[in-house]
């Protein structure tokens, strides 16, 4: 068996993992590994196949991980030669016959960066306060049943680690747990975002934090999913190896990407300062 580690800009996606009808990150993964004759065609995937996580449509990756078993000769470089440029496979590292991507994963960490101005001159957004923030992040750390932020309905008692810093205009927003109950990392951010922007008291975290259902205008929509980034999943046995062209590959893929974004951004300054 061998895992991939696996980067990708999720935005053009409907979510990591197959449905019928829509482009999904793992479907372009089967359907490399099909044109590698590494599983058949159909709807099936390699032997002992399985993933980290299934991030939500929009949401984007740098350490994703898959496991199968896997011919000698893929390597993350081949494996790429398959892939759409926004999907690139990028280290490997062989495994024991009875790994699982999912279960074996001790540590999931997710990184959101949020806009947050401080400023009350930006149209549309209400300037954040960093103490009330850090209020809201510290009463939301720790071991905690969220079922009112999530749909799961069982699963929801967790322990999350949430450290932060302000990089501008923005908080760059970590969060670590063992594992994710649906939409967890957004309504959290969502929740924290609230109470540092004046929309909500510092009393909405403990209600949302109680044993009782919090629902409708009470309830806690999720972030937007496109500042979301699955940044790492841990493995405490496995070392990944670093695919030096495939990794180099990759870079030059996301740095066009940021360029194209720069230049995005700049265009809408000029359309926003001229109005």
């Amino acid at each position: 068996m061998r895992a991939y580690r696996v980067a990708y800009d999720g935005r053009p996606y409907h979510g990591f993992q197959r449905q019928p009808d829509v482009d999904t990150v793992e479907g372009r993964l089967r359907s490399a590994l099909v044109r590698l004759g590494v599983c058949e065609r159909g709807d099936g995937l390699p032997e002992r196949y399985a993933a980290a996580g299934r991030t939500d449509a929009g949401v984007s990756a740098r350490a994703q991980t898959v496991a199968f078993d896997a011919p000698a000769w893929l390597s993350p470089a081949a494996f790429n030669g398959e892939l759409p440029d926004d999907i690139r496979v990028w280290a490997s590292a062989d495994v024991p016959d009875g790994f699982h991507a999912t279960h074996d994963a001790a540590e999931r960490t997710y990184t959101y960066y949020l806009y947050a101005p401080t400023d009350t001159d930006r149209p549309g957004h209400r300037p954040v306060d960093d103490e009330r923030w850090a209020d809201a992040v510290d009463a939301l750390a720790g071991p905690h049943d969220f079922h009112n932020l999530t749909a799961d309905d069982t699963g929801t008692e967790r322990t999350v680690d949430i450290d932060w810093t302000r990089d501008g205009q923005f908080l760059v927003v970590r969060l670590t747990a063992g594992g994710f109950c649906r939409q967890l990392v957004r309504r959290l951010v969502s929740l924290a975002a609230t109470v540092a922007d004046g929309s909500a008291q510092l009393s909405k975290v403990d209600r949302i934090l109680s044993p009782e259902s919090v629902s409708g205008p009470d309830g806690v929509p999720p972030a937007p999913p496109e500042p979301l980034v699955l940044t790492d999943v841990r493995y405490p046995d496995v070392a990944f190896s670093r695919d030096e062209d495939a990794a180099a590959d990759a870079r030059t893929v996301f740095e066009h990407r940021r360029a194209n974004a720069h230049t995005t951004a700049r265009v809408a300054d000029h359309i926003t300062d001229g109005l």
